[in-house]
């Protein structure tokens, strides 16, 4: 089991002691409410104390990870919750993951307690179902105070097909989690619509974040487009979280449909995760207003973050914005700086001598001289220090938002026996934005119905092909290279 070193105690208001205040001071006000079901501050206390003394008496201690394959509910909070107040950090994944995906995260996790989803089997995990329930015997009194290490480690895919952890520097502190709320704009004691699996770190973060000053979580199973403007209306929600496919979801609902709901309630449309169409980014500003409409720039792993309102978009059409953490540069192939407007790799840094805001498990950072990183997106920069980005890296598809690595998809692919090599690429698609289409050369006929049944026991649902081409010809060269712009390009 994998520990990590921590502090005893002290230094900053640990999360569960922030919450527990949050309790006493209004005990019968709801805290999270999920498709009809709400807790109050004063239940979602005492049923995570009780949670994290059975927790702990699983084995899960100061330092150590917790992987929580839930779905979206009151459940997944109250293990995190839970799992802060023993000191631990929490490791959400999806619920719905394939067994081989679970082995691998785990595997590089190490944790001592695994919830909601099963361990592999004839591993030494503990591990307890979705739907557990701690002893009626446990105490729901409050627990001593504890700093958990890191108060979040999500999942993500490498390049190269293989998972990694990405262990946040931020400590589970009150102090370094709710910094975000101000610049993100929400208010303490508000209403937060969280529309996304929760297993992806912006809507973990945010709704996190909303949690500890206050507000009410209103939580979707999965996300609705005409359900989501509903609940807006029936809680008078003031804050939502979005992706540009779930705008454009709800912005091709019938139009009596769209407009129906009070939406006065909403103070903030708050979008990140994969670029926005400009065209639909007008359409909601003009809906919404400019001063409803923010966006945020940042990989999971936080060296930098930009951010941009309406109006500030209006005056720079198609930017992510300006850097208000860390610093950006864009580099050109030959690593000098890129002069304005022309496209090259962003670069980001905390600063010159600030600490990396995370550490992997299972990977190495992409660096240079200086503290500068890359994940490989593509843009370019204005003379303002304005943002535009261009792309992800070459390989990368964005699915609604989701990152898909081609070489995971293509691996699960050249496992079936009919296969003889497989390209998998990115093609534009209205509603995700890009759809996974894989291109085949096989040894024998197979049908796209048994190719498909065949990832869908190694890959999640998303990850999947929406289409599949057949070719006679080889996709590789001798060195087992492969030019997937070159064939998407063709395609397009």
């Amino acid at each position: 089991m994998t520990t990590t070193s921590h502090p005893a105690a002290t230094e900053g208001t640990p999360l569960g002691a922030a919450l527990a205040a949050l309790a006493d001071a209004d005990p019968q006000r709801t805290a999270i409410t999920h498709e009809g079901r709400s807790i109050s501050r004063a239940a979602l206390e005492q049923r995570t104390n009780r949670l994290a003394r059975a927790y702990a008496r699983l084995g899960v201690t100061p330092g150590a990870f917790v992987t929580i394959g839930l779905p979206n509910g009151i459940e997944l909070y109250e293990a995190a919750i839970a799992t802060w107040k023993l000191g631990a950090i929490p490791q959400p994944v999806s619920a719905a993951l394939p067994g081989r995906e679970v082995a691998a995260i785990i595997e590089l996790a190490d944790p001592a307690l695994v919830v909601g989803i099963a361990a592999p089997p004839g591993s030494t995990w503990p591990a307890v179902a979705a739907g557990y329930e701690p002893a009626a015997t446990l105490s729901d009194a409050p627990l001593p105070p504890v700093v958990s290490p890191s108060f979040k480690a999500p999942t993500s895919g490498g390049s190269t097909g293989r998972p990694k952890i990405i262990v946040s520097s931020q400590r589970a502190t009150v102090e370094e989690v709710v910094g975000l709320a101000g610049p993100l704009r929400m208010v303490p004691e508000g209403v937060h619509l969280v529309t996304a699996p929760l297993y992806h770190n912006a809507p973990f973060n945010t709704s996190v974040c909303a949690l500890l000053i206050g507000c009410e979580l209103i939580v979707m199973s999965r996300f609705d487009a005409a359900r989501a403007l509903q609940l807006i209306d029936e809680h008078r929600v003031d804050w939502m979280y979005a992706v540009p496919t779930m705008m454009l979801r709800i912005w091709r609902l019938p139009e009596v449909e769209r407009l129906k709901p009070d939406l006065s309630s909403l103070r903030t449309l708050f979008h990140l995760a994969a670029p926005c169409p400009e065209w639909l980014k007008r359409e909601w500003i003009e809906w919404l207003g400019p001063d409803r409409i923010l966006e945020l720039y940042a990989a999971t792993e936080a060296q930098a973050a930009t951010l941009i309102d309406g109006h500030d978009w209006l005056a720079h059409p198609g930017s992510v914005g300006r850097a208000y953490l860390g610093e950006i540069t864009i580099l050109g192939r030959d690593g000098t700086p890129a002069p304005p407007g022309e496209i090259g790799e962003v670069w980001m840094r905390r600063g010159p001598d600030e600490p990396r805001p995370y550490r992997y498990i299972g990977a190495e950072p992409r660096q240079r001289a200086g503290g500068w990183e890359s994940v490989g997106d593509l843009g370019s920069m204005d003379e303002d220090g304005y943002l535009y980005l261009s792309d992800r890296d070459a390989d990368l598809i964005l699915v609604g938002g989701a990152n898909v690595y081609p070489a995971e998809v293509e691996a699960a692919l050249d496992e079936h026996p009919a296969v003889q090599s497989s390209c998998v690429i990115g093609l534009p698609d209205d509603d995700l934005g890009n759809r996974v289409h894989a291109i085949v050369e096989l040894r024998e006929d197979v049908g796209d119905d048994e190719l498909l049944a065949h990832l869908a026991q190694r890959l999640a649902r998303y990850k999947l092909p929406r289409s599949v081409e057949r070719v006679a010809a080889p996709l590789r060269d001798d060195a087992g290279k492969v030019r997937r712009s070159a064939l998407r390009a063709a395609r397009l």
